[in-house]
């Protein structure tokens, strides 16, 4: 893997992490919909999507 891909496999890990410690509710619900998308994204190899979608997804936590 390139050094951006790991990168990016290390920010899903991180934001799979907030949002398993995130208390349940819509923020929740949203991240996890963001979070998919960035899934499947990253099963597509489109790092600029699914860095878009993680970012969408730590937003909806905040």
């Amino acid at each position: 893997m390139t050094p951006e891909q790991n990168k990016t496999a290390d920010k899903m890990k991180s934001v799979k992490a907030a949002w398993d410690k995130a208390p349940s509710g819509p923020k929740k619900d949203a991240a996890l919909k963001h979070y998919q998308a960035a899934e499947k994204a990253h099963t597509a190899k489109n790092d600029a999507e699914t860095n878009k979608e993680l970012d969408a997804a730590t937003h909806a936590l905040a």
